[in-house]
């Protein structure tokens, strides 16, 4: 399975979000670099998110990150 990178900007809600590929990688390594260096282009103080995402085909990965995740429980050890 190929990984992807994608350029997520947020949308107008919570729910929405700009998913533009990037480029498509066979290997971690590579999917990483690119993700390295894209985020140390775009800066500290942006609102645009770059992830690397694992999947069998660009549809599935779009659909992993446009799900909704809860927040996870933070332990009182961990606060």
């Amino acid at each position: 399975m190929p990984y992807y990178v994608f350029k997520i900007t947020p949308g107008p809600s919570q729910m929405i979000k700009a998913l533009e590929l990037q480029q498509e990688f066979d290997t971690y390594k590579e999917a990483k670099a690119l993700t390295k260096t894209l985020r140390a282009d775009l800066g500290a103080e942006t609102n645009i998110t770059i992830k690397v995402m694992f999947a069998a085909n660009q549809l599935a990965a779009e659909e992993q990150l446009q799900e909704h995740r809860e927040a996870p429980i933070l332990r009182e050890w961990e606060k």
